[in-house]
């Protein structure tokens, strides 16, 4: 991806919101994403921070996470990549994107999150929201899918957890959820932010 591939996504904020994009990054870069996601020692419950205090409900969400490391040459990779676009929505959308923050993510087979924002309430610093999907095969069958939805609760788009799928939309704008999985899911979530790191 290059800066014509940051305008269209740019673009696709400003027309619509969100964006989902196929073959979004090298298949190189992919598996090794990929093959540094399978190391689950390093992965914690993943929390939700729904109040001021995140906290563990595994009946809101149940998939497990760690933060990506810009000390380790494949995620800073993936991290220059995304430092990329947040310079040029600065520059093209004067968002005033202070910095990115991401973590991987697993779903094990049963797994889901269920319909929310990643803007918090009482705290509007995340403005972006990006997906990056790393599981090499995926079929309609396997399930957990991303549900976006418009702000008035309407299902705007359905995507398939497909490797190499990247989705980006506006934070506070798109309630969405992730389906419960019927296979093992790996990814990427991460947030353009305004406040400070």
């Amino acid at each position: 991806m290059n800066e014509t591939d940051y305008s269209c996504i740019a673009d696709a904020l400003v027309k619509r919101g969100y964006i989902v994009i196929n073959d979004a990054l090298s298949i190189k870069l992919i598996d090794k994403l990929l093959e540094f996601s399978k190391n689950e020692t390093l992965y914690n419950n993943a929390k939700i921070s729904s109040t001021q205090k995140s906290h563990l409900d595994s009946t809101k969400r149940s998939d497990k996470t760690q933060w990506l490391d810009e000390d380790d040459a494949t995620q800073s990779e993936y991290l220059r990549f995304m430092g990329g676009l947040r310079e040029y929505l600065n520059r093209s959308l004067y968002l005033g994107l202070i910095y990115y923050e991401a973590h991987f993510s697993i779903f094990d087979k049963g797994d889901f999150y269920e319909k929310h924002l990643d803007a918090f309430v009482g705290r509007d610093t995340r403005i972006i929201t990006t997906l990056l999907y790393l599981n090499k095969e995926w079929s309609s069958s396997d399930e957990g899918n991303l549900i976006i939805y418009s702000p008035d609760g309407e299902i705007l788009k359905e995507v398939i957890p497909k490797g190499n799928t990247m989705v980006v939309f506006l934070s506070d704008k798109f309630p969405h959820e992730v389906l419960k999985t019927k296979k093992k899911r790996y990814s990427i979530a991460g947030w353009f932010r305004t406040d400070s790191r």
